[in-house]
């Protein structure tokens, strides 16, 4: 990965510290789901898988990015003007404007803008090969009005897209990021595309965005990649690196909307806010590697149902919370019920963390897996290093913390622990130990016949295990073994002094 070394920088640093305006188009790569008035503008609180969810969001509108070569309009930059046999295509001061649907095949160098004003039915396909566009005095590329956009990086091309370090209008309805799209837009083929967002943002669109394809990289001064209603990944292989979010869908207000889905590609994200957030983070398949972040993943609810999953937080790894920032759920902690899984903080049932499948590797010097909410583990691989601050723990679950299938070793800190429900239907392990250990040290899992039900190699320091998987039986006697030093533990019951979680 080509953040690997800053991923190991930063995780070691750590230690130490909207329906409207949807249009219709063909695709078949990536789910997609009508509208449900009814649908919570903040989760599907019942939603338990992935289809589960999208059942009840908008609509993914998908452009097509395969066109007719003999339909194709040339379109030559150059300075501050364009060449076209076209007469959809004009130019006038540096602003190059395509005022009609159809597919324009862009190449050459534009200092200034290109703006999209179509006010006619169909899609306008921006074929860019080979283009770089930079502007002095607002974005690259704005989409003022369209029925869809659909940019297609050409095979084997190189395209830039750099905005100005300020911009003359900053009124409303002004542009917000270097490729900014008020029409749903899809981003897409086999090229190379570089953002850069000196004033705000990467790559804004402000109905739905959907990336299926094509090298993406984007550097921004506030946000990477925001998709108001939603920011659908289906290919790629993108890269952000962001002062603000990484990559984000940001609509709290129309139900059903604000949801980010990745079903596949690779994301890249190295952010000093949230990695990915949005009013749900949706998980279906492809890689993420959160390399540096505040707060890994966040949202009202997250499902993971697969796909291969790294992240790196100074503060939660996933977080699950309202969309609107409320404190109604924060607080500090104290103990909780008996059994574990709750804290004296209220629990908001309609936050939920779903986990069904994949793998899920969480370094957060914060909590490792907060919910504000529930929390449910299904399927899938999950190991959490978590905070050395006794203030955090490597899980947090206000509500019912449950476990049903899937692995998980949770190492962190002994001061705040939080084990999963008593009455979890897949047996579980928690304690503390006597005392801290290194990094790299081995934990042990043994059943009192002397068998061996795990080993690992914990690569964060830390003061506590939680263990869950299929091998281990309810109420049978184990033995955590960490350096040598023996703890005995039964299956499904609390360690002695466990606290509820801090908030989120």
């Amino acid at each position: 990965m080509r953040h690997l070394r800053l991923r190991r920088a930063l995780a070691a640093t750590a230690a130490t510290a909207l329906l409207a305006g949807c249009s219709t188009s063909t695709t078949a790569d990536l789910t997609t789901t009508s509208a449900d008035s009814s649908t919570s503008s903040v989760a599907v609180s019942d939603a338990t898988t992935v289809t589960d969810a999208l059942s009840g969001n908008v609509e993914v509108e998908t452009g097509d990015t395969s066109y007719d070569e003999s339909e194709v309009v040339d379109v030559t930059l150059s300075g501050g003007a364009a060449e076209t046999d076209s007469e959809a295509v004009s130019s006038e001061d540096g602003t190059v404007t395509i005022n009609a649907p159809g597919t324009y095949r862009l190449s050459g160098e534009l200092d200034g803008q290109l703006v999209v004003d179509s006010a006619g039915d169909g899609v306008v396909r921006l074929v860019l090969d080979d283009v770089s566009i930079s502007s002095e005095s607002t974005s690259a590329v704005n989409v003022v009005g369209a029925e869809s956009v659909t940019v297609v990086l050409a095979e084997g091309s190189t395209n830039t897209l750099t905005d100005a370090t300020s911009y003359a209008d900053t009124s409303e309805d002004a542009p917000t990021a270097a490729l900014h799209s008020t029409a749903d837009l899809t981003i897409g083929g086999t090229g190379a595309l570089a953002v850069t967002g000196n004033t705000n943002n990467g790559i804004v669109g402000k109905d739905g965005l959907v990336i299926t394809g094509g090298t993406i990289e984007v550097t921004s001064v506030d946000d990477g990649i925001i998709g108001k209603d939603y920011l659908a990944i289906s290919g790629g292989d993108i890269a952000v690196d962001a002062v603000d979010d990484g990559i984000k869908s940001d609509n709290t207000t129309d139900p059903g909307s604000g949801f980010v889905l990745v079903e596949g590609g690779s994301v890249e994200v190295s952010s000093q806010d949230d990695g990915i957030k949005g009013v749900q983070v949706l998980v279906a398949g492809g890689t993420i590697d959160v390399a540096g972040s505040t707060e890994a993943m966040e949202g009202s609810l997250i499902i993971i149902d697969g796909g291969d999953i790294e992240l790196h937080s100074a503060d939660d790894g996933v977080n699950v919370a309202t969309s609107d920032d409320s404190a109604s759920t924060d607080g500090s902690g104290g103990p909780p019920d008996a059994g574990g899984g709750g804290g004296s903080m209220a629990t908001d049932d309609s936050l939920n963390l779903v986990v069904n499948g994949g793998t899920l590797e969480v370094w957060a010097s914060g909590d490792g897996l907060d919910s504000n909410g529930n929390a449910v583990i299904a399927g899938g691989d999950i190991t959490v290093y978590g905070p050395t601050s006794d203030g955090n723990g490597a899980v947090d679950v206000n509500g019912t913390f449950d476990v049903s299938g899937g692995t998980l070793l949770a190492t962190g800190s002994a001061g705040m622990m939080v084990a999963p429900s008593p009455d979890s239907p897949q047996a579980w392990v928690s304690t503390a130990l006597p005392g801290a250990a290194a990094a790299g040290s081995e934990v042990v899992i043994t059943a009192a016949d002397g068998t061996q039900i795990a080993s690992y190699t914990v690569e964060k320091d830390f003061a506590s295990v939680t263990f869950s998987s299929a091998d281990l039986e309810h109420g049978a006697t184990y033995t955590v073994t960490v350096d040598g030093t023996d703890t005995e533990v039964t299956a499904g019951e609390a360690p002695a002094g466990s606290h509820g979680p801090m908030g989120g």
